[in-house]
């Protein structure tokens, strides 16, 4: 396992020297974004029984920076190695496809987790308010970082280039989180698009975090957590079987 345990390292590493960019910057973006939202929606009646728009928004604006967190880390990080050529250190030595698989994408979930603990340490300065349900909310945290991670290593493997991974990013990842009810309740919507929002993994992710916060949300967390394990299973096995063949790693 020392080599599992070198290449998780190194990737640790990678992000905490510049953490003012990897995690005080989603930070202050994070508050930005409530402060604006909290202040624009202030009068917006309550999307549920006692929680106010304002508390509505929090876990929303956590599971999305953890998200975005975790993926940028595994696909910038990708990206980087085959730009730069050093990607090749990393497959000549021994190191098995799930060991390689598993160093990455746990240093970005550590990422975002830990961007997501520093949203929700802040927010209790304005909302003091512990989750209704901890372990609920500790179980879609990892799930939500590890599908992102993941989504994260496919786009630094199938980029060849950075303006690749940025698009994969600001055309997949972005909308598929901010349609995502982070703003919003689906049961706010019209039947067609709330029909649509369904087909969306990030709403589970999202809605299944808030369930864990206030105890209410729109769809049941049983099955959030159902198809956000699924889904994340199904991925990760793709992403060990494109690292075992070397697919876009190996010219």
């Amino acid at each position: 396992m020392r080599g599992f345990f070198t290449l998780f390292r190194k990737e640790m590493l990678r992000f905490w020297k510049v953490s003012f960019q990897t995690l005080l910057a989603p930070l202050v973006s994070t508050l930005l974004y409530l402060l604006v939202f909290a202040q624009v929606m202030s009068g917006r009646s309550e999307i549920y029984p006692g929680i106010s728009y304002r508390e509505f928004l929090v876990p929303g604006l956590a599971m999305m920076a953890m998200l975005q967190n975790a993926f940028s880390n595994t696909s910038s990080s990708m990206v980087q190695s085959k730009i730069t050529g050093n990607i090749v250190f990393v497959l000549l030595t021994p190191l098995r496809p799930i060991e390689m698989f598993g160093a990455y994408v746990m240093a970005a979930m550590v990422r975002g987790m830990a961007v997501g603990t520093c949203v929700w340490l802040v927010s209790l300065l304005f909302f003091p308010r512990l989750p209704a349900h901890p372990l609920e909310l500790l179980a879609f945290a990892l799930l939500g970082n590890l599908l992102a991670a993941v989504l994260g290593l496919i786009a630094g493997i199938w980029a060849e280039k950075f303006d690749q991974m940025a698009a994969f990013q600001n055309f997949l990842i972005v909308p598929l989180t901010f349609l995502a009810g982070v703003f919003y309740s689906i049961h706010g919507l019209p039947p067609f698009w709330r029909d649509v929002s369904r087909f969306n993994p990030f709403l589970y992710m999202i809605d299944g975090f808030r369930h864990g916060f206030f105890g209410v949300s729109d769809v049941a967390p049983l099955d959030s957590l159902l198809i956000v394990g699924l889904s994340a299973f199904a991925l990760s096995w793709l992403t060990l079987v494109l690292i075992s063949r070397g697919w876009r790693l190996r010219h």
